[in-house]
């Protein structure tokens, strides 16, 4: 077995995680291919003196209770995954790729019913645990990136395997200088978005949460959101790319959202509760290893040079007050073309951070 999974196990375990001897961890297996990344993490489990349990998860088994599920099923909250919740001091999910298109021919309402009930658990998941989710590549992974098997798990690894702490106190000194910020100003193609962060609270995502992980983030003032912004690549959520997303707001509320692709599904999910059309997050990629967009938010709102916007749900941690369902990052590429300013100054420009 490639080494580097099981150097990968002990950061989950010993770093991200920080699992202490009789710890209850809870190892969600998404997908048959994270099996070298479970040894992995698993092996570093038992010798941090925890209890480790696996669970088994897969998208072509959620595409089977879609597709011939009722209306009761496919909304259901699945008791033993809500159980979990409890029982774990720790939740690490190594999820596995699989066929974007998995979901395809599945009906948008019915999609954004069961989405709706799998974001209960995983509210449950950031309430409840110490947590940590990982995307793990393989040859599907790397066909909807556009590159090679051996290409994608070079750049996985790499984003992975980082000196964290280093990492995290350079990305902590670009933090410090942000705290006290009052207003934030995006302008881009077809952008132009203001929204106040007065109050707010800049916190970094140094592989504590996700890996690959690299994230310099806060929470917007929701009242204060005015203007538009458009997004170079698809929002994916679910299975479904939403291509040319559009979101406009007037005074903290939602007027405008549109996409090429799937529209209805954009339309259900914005809709899907009162805290849908609203933001919980703004945030910096700060991770330069990713380099490519790879159809995967657990990648793509790490690349740095982009930021990103999150519908929905608030990390509390940040100050942030919006309650959601959801939460969904979509990302906006300034690495061409557009700026970030805060307070009238400039800190992201053309894919630098000037900070």
């Amino acid at each position: 077995m490639d080494k580097r999974w099981k150097q990968l196990g002990d950061i989950l375990v010993n770093y991200s995680t920080a699992v202490k001897p009789g710890e209850r961890v809870m190892i969600a297996m998404v997908e048959p291919e994270t099996l070298p990344l479970v040894h992995g993490v698993y092996e570093a489990a038992v010798k941090a003196g925890a209890y480790p349990q696996v669970q088994f998860l897969s998208e072509t088994l959620r595409h089977t209770l879609l597709r011939y599920g009722n209306v009761n099923q496919i909304s259901w909250e699945p008791e033993i995954e809500a159980y979990g919740m409890e029982w774990a001091d720790v939740y690490i999910g190594l999820r596995g790729a699989h066929n974007l298109y998995e979901l395809a021919g599945i009906p948008g309402d019915v999609l954004a019913v069961n989405q709706k009930a799998m974001g209960v658990i995983s509210a449950q998941r950031w309430e409840k645990t110490r947590w940590c989710l990982v995307r793990v590549p393989n040859a599907s992974f790397a066909q909807q990136a556009e590159t090679d098997l051996e290409s994608m798990m070079d750049m996985f690894f790499d984003a992975c395997l980082l000196d964290w702490k280093e990492a995290a106190q350079e990305w902590r000194s670009m933090t410090e200088k942000l705290q006290g910020a009052r207003e934030v100003h995006i302008v881009g193609r077809e952008t132009d978005l203001r929204f106040s962060v007065a109050g707010r609270k800049w916190l970094v995502l140094d592989g504590k949460l996700n890996l690959p992980d690299g994230e310099i983030l806060t929470a917007p003032v929701n009242s204060t959101l005015n203007g538009h912004i458009y997004f170079e690549f698809p929002g994916v959520l679910g299975g479904r790319l939403m291509h040319d997303i559009r979101l406009a707001w007037t005074d903290g509320r939602l007027v405008s959202a549109s996409a090429s692709t799937n529209d209805d599904y954009l339309q259900r999910i914005v809709h899907s509760d009162s805290g849908a059309s609203l933001l919980g997050e703004f945030a910096f990629g700060t991770n330069f290893h990713i380099n490519r967009f790879c159809k995967d938010i657990l990648f793509d709102e790490k690349i740095g040079g982009t930021v990103h916007i999150a519908l929905g749900r608030a990390y509390p941690e940040c100050g942030g007050v919006n309650q959601s369902a959801i939460h969904w990052d979509i990302v906006k590429d300034l690495r061409q073309e557009g700026a970030v300013n805060i307070d009238g100054r400039t800190v992201l420009e053309q894919g630098a951070l000037l900070l």
